[in-house]
Parts: structure tokens; C-alpha cells; sequence
């Protein structure tokens, strides 16, 4: 059963076709990975996705629900969680207090009704920090709960931005380059992260530079280049695709 339907989506920047007719589905319980040289259109894929930019042409369909044209808040409230390349952590707040931001758009009371603890809004507090730690727990940072965020490693960080992420329960996860600035050992410890989140039923889509993370916990693989897919398979077709193997890697077909 496909959770996300893409089919022939467009996105433009003046004269730069950044997206272009792209189509491509993931299946409920898989790690789907999206790769591609500098400029290929990755990030504005996710973009495109997670409703931080809107679709020229073309179709996002969710859990059988179109998506595109919503905002990012309600296209979270679906079920559809993301992170960024670049570290958004907020600062002066614990690494508790991020995750649990991540939280309340399950809440009932708002973030900011929450965090001044306004009546009425003490015991949904109470409940959404239970469960931030228990997603702290299950990634292994729970440790850190009461330490600044940004005074934590960089790995670390990594980790709390894929925590909150992970705190609003969603059905898929659309990680943006989790492991950019990591170390191999850290690389290895995120891999594990992200196929333990896929075996407790959230589904992945990730971008991702390192091949070896890809290639090791990947079910499928879309390639784009410059805004076009071309390909979408299995690990084993895509590394022995010839227009793989010429376009992504620049290497002759031989």
C-alpha cells in the first residue's frame, strides 16, 4: 500500500526548472531514499512535499489526501513529519523543551498556552512531556533532557532535531541529509536510528549524500538530476544503472 502518491510535479524559479514533472510513490513501512548530485532538486523536493513551497503542476496525495496547497502545520497534523539539512534547533530552550515543540501539534492547548502553563493546560503539559522523553529514550538522548540544546555535540543535535520530529507520532519521517557533518561513527549510529524508527512503523523518505547510509538501509532509491527523475528502484538496479553511473557519479558508461 502506497502512504505518499507523487505524480508529475513542477516547480520553477524564473528560468531554472528546479522540479521538473517528477513522479514517484512510497509504500507504507519502507525506507525510500532520494539522491542525486548538487543541485539535482533534492531539497526543493522536500520542500515541495512538506508544504514549505507550493507546487506549480502536479499532484501530492497522502494517505489518499491531496496535501499540496496545505500549509506546513496541517500538513504535519497529517502525519507527515520533517527535518531540516541545516540544524533548527531553538536556542535557550533544553533539549526537552525542543523535542516536546515538536509534541504539541498533537496537543489540544497551543505551544505558547503550554509552555506559560495556563489553566487547563497543565496535565496536556504534563502528558506531552512524558512522551517527548520517552522518544528521548528510545534515541538515547534522553540523558540530555535538561541540557541546552545548543550546547550539545553537533551529532547530537542531529539527533534531538530528529526526535521532535519523530515526538507528533507521524506516519512518515522526510529527513533532509541527517547525516551532514556527522563522522563515520556517528553515520553508522544514525543509520541504526533511522531502521529503528522504520521497524517501529514510521515510514522514511530521506536525503542523503553519504552513499554507504544510503545503500545499506535503503529500499528503494529515487536518482534526480537536474529536476528529472531517472531512476527509481532497488539498490542493487541503481548502483549498476548506466545513466546512473554517467549522470550521478560522472563516470563513462564502461
Amino acid at each position: 500500500m502506497n502512504l505518499l502518491e507523487v505524480k508529475n510535479i513542477n516547480k520553477r524559479f524564473g528560468g531554472l526548472q528546479a522540479v521538473k514533472d517528477v513522479s514517484f510513490t512510497v509504500a507504507t513501512g519502507m525506507i525510500k531514499a532520494v539522491i542525486g548530485p548538487n543541485g539535482a532538486g533534492k531539497t526543493t523536493l522536500f520542500h515541495l512535499l512538506s508544504g514549505f513551497l507550493p507546487l506549480d503542476t502536479g499532484t501530492i496525495t497522502f494517505k489518499d489526501s491531496a496535501i499540496h496547497g496545505k500549509e506546513p502545520h496541517q500538513i504535519a497534523a497529517f502525519g507527515l513529519s520533517r527535518t531540516f539539512q541545516h540544524i533548527r534547533l531553538f536556542s535557550h530552550m533544553t533539549a526537552l523543551e525542543n523535542v516536546m515543540v515538536g509534541r504539541h501539534v498533537k496537543g489540544r492547548a497551543g505551544f505558547m498556552t503550554g509552555m506559560l502553563g495556563l489553566p487547563g493546560s497543565r496535565r496536556e503539559d504534563r502528558e506531552i512531556r512524558d512522551r517527548a522523553l520517552e522518544v528521548m529514550d528510545l534515541l538515547g538522548i534522553a540523558p540530555f533532557a535538561g541540557t541546552d540544546a545548543t550546547s550539545l555535540s553537533y551529532g547530537q543535535q542531529r539527533i534531538v532535531e530528529l526526535a521532535r520530529a519523530l515526538a507528533s507520532e507521524p506516519l512518515m519521517l522526510l529527513l533532509d541529509e541527517p547525516a551532514a557533518g556527522l563522522n563515520m561513527r556517528e553515520t553508522a549510529d544514525m543509520a541504526k536510528l533511522i531502521t529503528k524508527i522504520r521497524d517501529r512503523g514510521v515510514t522514511v523518505l530521506i536525503v542523503e549524500h553519504d552513499m554507504s547510509l544510503v545503500m545499506n538501509i535503503s529500499d528503494e532509491i529515487v536518482v534526480l538530476s537536474y529536476g528529472e527523475k531517472i531512476a527509481d528502484d532497488v539498490p542493487l538496479a541503481v548502483q549498476k544503472n548506466p545513466h546512473v553511473i554517467r549522470i550521478y557519479l560522472g563516470e563513462d558508461d564502461a
